[in-house]
């Protein structure tokens, strides 16, 4: 998978892209990521993105030919699909991520300021906007490296088992069965039975129903999309 970020702080994303898992799979050619600076688009001898405001108010906006010059350039041919990161947009989520992880080829645009210039919208440079959620960032860049992040566990080869990226939380519209390690005792609290028992047949009802009952308790909202199946209760 390729992936491009456009952005005005490349440096933001230095450490992140050469750390863990990420990290690995980039050094391993299973996943690139070309990280470009915005501002080599600008025509002016200050290589200025943005200006101010039509009809007043606060903050700047990303300019529309600035936005345009760098999507059109970096997009590609055949064309990368090209996500806006902004506030505004759908918000992440695995189905999302998933969806994502089917394209060859991305260009993730990182908004700023009070955002892009509507033009850049209407010209159609973007087939998607996406948001973290319903708050406001300073930028895309954040939104961006999440993205990658999470993708970077979708690339076949990148997570070692890939039985990790199936069973992990969202995938079936649930959230994740609690973990234990060593010790087996910790402050009074001791590992379930279940899990000691060597019988995998047990362990795995027993993770199903309590991964139903963390969700029932953390994200409700998630039984309305896939409500509770036959056997998740069994422990």
């Amino acid at each position: 998978m390729q992936i491009e970020i456009l952005t005005i702080f490349p440096g933001y994303f230095e450490s992140p892209l050469g750390e863990s898992l990420l990290g690995k799979g980039i050094a391993s050619g299973l996943l690139e990521v070309v990280v470009t600076d915005l501002r080599q688009f600008a025509t002016d001898r200050h290589h200025k993105v943005d200006d101010e405001p039509y009809g007043g108010g606060p903050g700047m906006v990303m300019m529309a030919p600035v936005v345009a010059a760098a999507v059109e350039a970096r997009r590609g041919n055949p064309p990368a699909w090209s996500v806006l990161l902004a506030p505004d947009g759908e918000r992440l989520d695995q189905g999302k991520l998933a969806d994502l992880s089917r394209r060859s080829r991305l260009l993730l645009f990182c908004g700023r300021y009070e955002g892009i210039d509507e033009r850049s919208r209407e010209l159609g440079l973007f087939d998607q906007e996406i948001s973290l959620g319903d708050f406001v960032l300073p930028g895309g860049e954040a939104a961006a490296l999440a993205i990658v992040e999470g993708l970077s566990r979708l690339v076949p080869g990148v997570v070692a088992r890939a039985e990790s990226v199936e069973r992990e939380s969202f995938v079936r519209q649930r959230l994740d069965y609690p973990h234990y390690t060593r010790p087996r005792e910790f402050r009074g609290l001791s590992v379930p039975e279940a899990l000691l028992s060597g019988d995998h047949a047990r362990i795995e009802r027993w993770r199903r129903a309590r991964a139903l009952k963390a969700t029932r308790h953390r994200r409700p909202d998630l039984l309305v999309e896939r409500p509770e199946e036959p056997g998740e209760r069994d422990e």
